[in-house]
């Protein structure tokens, strides 16, 4: 701590005061945080030990908190301590598990599938995590959850937060917001933009790649990232994740009269015993997934979906990003350059609002010749 007082001081060339308030509140805000009294949120100038977060976990990043990983957390970390959790935390698993009740199996099942995965890290590797991870929610975590009370707008945080990141994020993609490249149709009558951002255009438009970028759902939801992100897949030997996630998407919103038929087909294809293109979900929830196919309906695939899609997400959604298959992409997309319009079109409004305006000119001006009139209205029409 006296140390990092220090730094302060010579960095900013202030007093030791501010150095220690500043670097509380680098502490308080998570970007260091206390290796023996890790609930008390204070940065003392003396021989107490602290250690820098991984960038990952900085605010910075404005990682949006959520319920489900905190939950997520709190499970992992009952399963390491063998349920002795302290009494916060006690308090907060409890109060969550009434909250979340509902999808509970997956919770716990995403929280022994990430146990398992700290097991194979090294040691030193391990412990140094779990401080990170925990000093994290210690920053981060959401307020204890009332059942009977609690509404979801009542957060511990300003609500117009998510609204200005998302605005700001998507800004320049907004044609209301931002110029529409290379010219908005619905103003100049040139279809252009519209040819480039089809659906399964071959090569897509750098703005539209970058949306990939903001989530895993921007990435799912437009058909040509699902295409690219497909043939990563394959070059992985794991494209049965995304063709069974499609696959539960088109039974849920797909037609009643072949719900049946469909379900009996995915279960055929990538759920049976030696089925072509199986796929690698737990024994719960596969035994949560069979039951329901006794009798189908459009949601009973969500366990086994949620499963896929976080798993994608957490794991190939990152490698993807990085993958020469996204950056190839990347280098081929275009950048459509702005039109240039000699001659503005003008709406039908507009046209008709001059059309008005030289009617009373005309009649304010004496007798009209009405060819004349007639004549000039289809010389601006034509312009």
């Amino acid at each position: 701590g006296e140390d990092i007082v220090a730094w302060i001081v010579n960095r900013f060339k202030i007093d030791a005061t501010e150095a220690r308030a500043m670097g509380t509140m680098m502490v308080a805000f998570g970007y260091i945080y206390p290796l023996q009294d890790h609930k008390r949120l204070i940065l003392k100038p003396d021989t107490s030990l602290y250690r820098f977060q991984t960038p990952y976990f900085w605010p910075a990043q404005q990682w949006p908190v959520e319920d489900t990983d905190y939950a997520i957390y709190l499970a992992k970390r009952n399963i390491r301590k063998k349920g002795m959790l302290e009494l916060y935390e006690q308090e907060q698993y409890n109060s969550l598990y009434k909250w979340m009740n509902h999808k509970w199996d997956f919770i716990v099942m995403q929280a022994k599938e990430q146990y398992r995965a700290g097991k194979e890290r090294k040691k030193p590797d391990r412990v140094v995590f779990d401080c990170q991870e925990r000093a994290y929610w210690v920053v981060h975590r959401p307020p204890v959850r009332n059942i009977w009370t609690e509404y979801r707008h009542d957060r511990m945080v300003d609500p117009n937060m998510e609204e200005v990141k998302y605005a700001t994020t998507y800004k320049e993609h907004d044609p209301l917001l931002h110029s529409c490249l290379p010219s908005n149709p619905w103003l100049t009558d040139d279809v252009t933009y519209w040819t480039l951002n089809m659906p399964n255009v071959e090569t897509p438009t750098k703005m539209r790649v970058e949306c990939w970028t903001f989530s895993f759902g921007e990435l799912l939801m437009d058909p040509r990232g699902r295409a690219d992100f497909r043939l990563f897949l394959k070059k992985e030997f794991s494209g049965e994740n995304l063709a069974f996630w499609e696959a539960c998407e088109d039974l849920k919103w797909g037609a009643a009269e072949t719900m049946k038929e469909k379900a009996q087909q995915i279960y055929k294809t990538f759920l049976a015993r030696g089925a072509p293109r199986w796929i690698n979900i737990d024994g719960k929830t596969m035994d949560i997934t069979v039951k329901g196919l006794a009798h189908p309906h459009c949601y009973v695939l969500d366990a086994a979906q949620t499963h896929i899609y976080m798993l994608m997400k957490k794991d190939s959604y990152g490698r993807y990003l990085k993958s020469p298959v996204f950056k190839e992409t990347q280098r081929k997309a275009i950048a459509p350059e702005p039109h240039r319009f000699t001659r503005p079109s003008l709406s039908p409004i507009i046209l008709r609002q001059q059309e008005e305006e030289q009617k009373a000119k005309l009649a304010a001006s004496g007798p009209v010749d009405i060819t004349q009139v007639m004549s000039e209205l289809e010389r601006k029409q034509k312009t």
